[in-house]
């Protein structure tokens, strides 16, 4: 597993967000550092180390004076105030009813940017490998009074988060361990969910797709309930010395998600994954249960 040798960092998951916020927004209007910094009477470096995420007390008056000068909307400002006002931790619950609206979703962009993820699912098929049926169905359920214009928007974002697995250069390498419960549990009817076993089955024919089953049989490998998790691995720059970002695991739940990066959290669910990985079927013989699973779901609809 890559990243165990990973040491903390100084940063906080906020101040590098709301850093990577105001970075693209200066780009965005042509500016240098030394000419943003000369319009809110900063020096280079203060707003240069702000926008790598290493400032430990900003104000929000601060960025807020930034947003205005790079003429950031009014929800984009409220996104950086939202990030500006996070106390610095290792750790970071986001909750959905934060201050932050649901299109700025943090894990959708640290997903995108992921060199490597590692996923384990034990209820849900993760969004990476849903059908659009499926997260049709799953969001028709959890966004019961959108529209079915929204209900599609929301669709079309799941589908376009999963060409980061297709793409023809530089696919990120996905390991996924689905629990038997993901594969038996019908969302929509049988033809939705034998097409969704289907998919699963193709994609992990591909070089940078591992999908493996945990069977029933298995039983609790960690002797305790596991949450559905996500560990991303975002590797080093061009130069091949700076750590993009450091690893995060992300759990998520029904009314938020945790954002964890210590170095021992991180590490945990290293090894929470490798117990998993063990229990769970090799490749070959969960394809074949992928198959046989959709054979059955069409024979039912029968």
């Amino acid at each position: 597993m890559a990243g165990d040798e990973l040491e903390d960092t100084g940063t906080t998951l906020p101040r590098r967000q709301l850093g990577r916020l105001l970075r693209d927004a200066r780009t965005a209007t042509g500016m240098s550092l030394d000419e943003a910094a000369a319009l809110v009477q900063w020096s280079r470096p203060t707003l240069s180390r702000l926008e790598r995420g290493e400032t430990e007390k900003v104000r929000v008056n601060d960025v807020l004076s930034l947003c205005e000068v790079f003429g950031l909307p009014e929800d984009k400002t409220a996104v950086a105030r939202g990030l500006a006002e996070q106390a610095p931790v290792k750790s970071w619950w986001h909750a959905y009813s934060d201050l932050i609206p649901a299109w700025a979703n943090l894990y959708v962009g640290l997903e995108s940017s992921a060199k490597v993820l590692t996923i384990f699912q034990p209820l849900i098929v993760p969004g990476l490998l849903q059908t659009a049926d499926y997260a049709r169905a799953v969001d028709r359920l959890y966004f019961p009074d959108d529209t079915d214009d929204e209900i599609e928007r929301r669709v079309q974002v799941r589908v376009q988060r999963q060409h980061i697995l297709t793409r023809s250069r530089e696919p990120t390498t996905v390991s996924v361990i689905l629990h038997e419960n993901v594969l038996r549990t019908v969302v929509g009817n049988d033809a939705l969910m034998a097409a969704q076993a289907r998919h699963i089955a193709d994609m992990s024919t591909r070089d940078n797709i591992e999908i493996r089953v945990m069977p029933f049989r298995a039983g609790i490998p960690l002797g305790a309930a596991t949450p559905p998790f996500t560990i991303m691995d975002f590797g080093r720059d061009a130069r091949g010395k700076q750590v993009v970002e450091p690893p995060q695991v992300y759990c998520e739940g029904y009314a938020g998600s945790a954002y964890l990066e210590r170095r021992a959290d991180v590490l945990t669910f290293r090894k929470a994954f490798r117990k998993l990985h063990r229990a769970s079927l090799d490749t070959r013989p969960s394809r074949d249960m992928l198959r046989e699973i959709a054979a059955r779901r069409h024979q039912n609809e029968r």
